[in-house]
């Protein structure tokens, strides 16, 4: 317990925007943070080992330390974009919103390399969007 200048104690301090971290949008923060740490796990994997996954053919195809680099960005993304949603800053929403949505772009270019991994990413990253986009901001 803390204590003004004049004696009187302070009891502990509450969090300003207590909605912010109740419901719809603790959810989707909490899924960008998953979705972030595996994308950013997802890159890691393809700039180390490039050989880690098969190689497809098809229009979307870059080398696979590009698609791990992607990943990585998009993963700090959805990491910074899921805390600033938890912690009930302005910005989080709407980062939340279109870091979403392009991961599930990034993800869903990437199901003929990892397919059921990719799947499982995009599904984290619609739920996390509709929660967002759903439910209006306490």
């Amino acid at each position: 317990m803390a204590e003004t200048p004049g004696g009187a104690r302070l009891g502990p301090a509450e969090p300003r925007n207590r909605e912010w971290m109740t419901g719809p949008h603790l959810f989707a923060g909490l899924a960008l943070e998953l979705s972030g740490t595996l994308s950013i796990a997802l890159g890691a994997a393809g700039i180390a080992n490039d050989t880690i996954f098969s190689p497809a053919r098809y229009v979307y195809r870059f080398d696979l330390t590009a698609w791990g680099w992607i990943h990585v960005v998009v993963g700090i993304g959805l990491i910074a974009a899921g805390l600033g949603l938890l912690v009930g800053k302005s910005w989080g929403r709407g980062a939340g919103l279109a870091l979403g949505a392009v991961s599930l772009i990034s993800q869903f270019m990437f199901i003929p390399y990892y397919p059921l991994w990719s799947i499982s990413v995009m599904t984290l990253d619609l739920l996390a969007i509709w929660a967002l986009s759903r439910f209006s901001v306490p």
